[in-house]
């Protein structure tokens, strides 16, 4: 008010690097940043983000673990000792079980840069120093390129691979207490799939001999592979061909189609034909940025979920009662059931032609994934079931999922207080690696 313009106060540190704890180091990197610098005569140990929740349910979910819950142990009991998990590459935390169960770091961040990757280094050292355990096992992603896989095999300790899909179930069910068997509804953007796809609309099955996967999201393939994550147009033009084939480019009348000139629609056609740096994916994540392309409200990501955040925010106060249909199939050549989602693309394709505002296809979207989900858990006969991945930040997916399973009959379970996203993924990596030890190598 008395400077009469905005003020605002944020972390110390450049885009995608960790926070700036070192008055030396902040003078020399944010000098191009910062016009003022305040200092201290008190050192700053290590770097702590503020955290970050929302309400879903009716109950507070932590988004990102900071001041005041990290780092802190998270009570699974029976877990030997020793065991530090590295996190994956996006949101990262570390995770080291003890006696009293498994301590999950604060928010280190992406480790896309070189100073990201040496703040991880450091939270590593630091978690093992500050709670006195040694470490003698490591677990990391399957993804043999993250930074924090590169970090275990180099670590000279034995190492764990854990799914990454898996690993959010596992933090979910170490969460929560919750011993198999159970059914993990996975649903994130992306990760490494034993079968060389991109994972990220699963359903897992964890029993006490081991897990497997039991339905998915329908798969298309993403032209231009990790530039569909920064592009959603190009996730909503892969989703056109894998239902339209080439005729998707004809659709002249939607922004995902029109974002391209010919020439692009022309290589991007070719691309998808013949698979050319056009992985195959599964991706709920992907699958939510395909439709907010659609409806035109995100074609190119400032940050890593903006469209699919953009898409829930869409059915805000929006009381349309629509549902589309996401029908459970059989007959996949790998045994699995899919959850099919080109009858909601045609049906979201008529209502868009016929003028039915945006919110009212984010709602029948939601509500029918919501539904599906129910019905991938009738058909697994499975009580319990767990909601997990970043795409269950969505406040109004988890709900309508909570909502739709409960009225099946079944017992839902979701994060509160450790982060559906990758945030969560390392206390997750290091109970299974934990369990897994416990039993013998299941």
């Amino acid at each position: 008010r008395e400077l009469s313009f905005p003020v605002v106060a944020t972390s110390g540190n450049i885009s995608d690097e960790p926070i700036v704890i070192d008055q030396d180091e902040a003078l020399s990197r944010l000098c191009d940043i910062a016009d003022l610098f305040l200092v201290h005569d008190r050192p700053i140990e290590r770097p702590v983000d503020d955290a970050v929740m929302r309400v879903v349910c009716g109950e507070s979910q932590l988004l990102r673990r900071g001041r005041g819950y990290a780092p802190a142990p998270i009570a699974v009991l029976g877990l030997p000792s020793g065991i530090v998990a590295m996190g994956g590459h996006l949101k990262t935390t570390v995770a080291l079980t003890r006696p009293d169960g498994i301590v999950l770091s604060q928010h280190i961040g992406d480790l896309e840069t070189i100073e990201a990757r040496k703040a991880h280094a450091r939270a590593v050292a630091d978690i093992a120093r500050l709670f006195a355990v040694k470490p003698r096992i490591v677990a990391r992603d399957l993804h043999p390129d993250y930074a924090s896989s590169r970090a275990a095999d180099a670590s000279g300790l034995p190492v764990v691979g854990v799914q990454h899909h898996l690993a959010h179930v596992a933090a979910c069910m170490a969460e929560h207490g919750i011993a198999p068997p159970v059914l993990g509804v996975s649903w994130d953007g992306a990760g490494c799939g034993p079968d060389g796809t991109v994972w990220g609309g699963e359903y897992l099955l964890v029993a006490k001999d081991g897990w497997r996967r039991v339905a998915h999201l329908r798969r298309f393939r993403l032209p231009g592979g990790e530039a569909a994550v920064r592009e959603p147009r190009r996730a909503a033009f892969g989703l056109l061909h894998e239902a339209f084939g080439a005729h998707a480019s004809a659709m002249s009348d939607f922004a995902p189609v029109t974002a391209f000139s010919n020439r692009e629609r022309a290589v991007l056609n070719t691309m998808l034909t013949h698979g050319v740096n056009a992985p195959w994916c599964s991706s709920a994540g992907r699958l939510f940025d395909a439709f907010a392309a659609l409806c035109g409200l995100r074609l190119r990501a400032s940050y890593e979920g903006q469209a699919a955040a953009e898409f829930e925010w869409a059915a805000d106060n929006n009381r349309d009662d629509r549902i589309y249909d996401f029908p459970v199939r059989d007959g996949a050549e790998d045994g699995c059931l899919i959850v099919d989602w080109q009858p909601a693309l045609a049906a979201a394709i008529a209502d868009l032609r016929a003028g039915t505002a945006v919110g009212g296809i984010s709602v029948a979207v939601h509500r029918g994934l919501a539904t599906a989900i129910a019905e991938v858990a009738r058909r697994a006969c499975v009580r319990r079931v767990m909601l997990t991945g970043g795409c269950f930040q969505n406040a109004r997916l988890t709900e309508y999922a909570v909502t739709a399973l409960r009225a099946a009959g079944h017992d839902p379970f979701w994060h509160r207080q450790i982060p559906p996203n990758d945030g969560g993924i390392a206390l997750g990596q290091a109970a299974w690696a934990g369990w897994s030890e416990r039993s013998g190598g299941g």
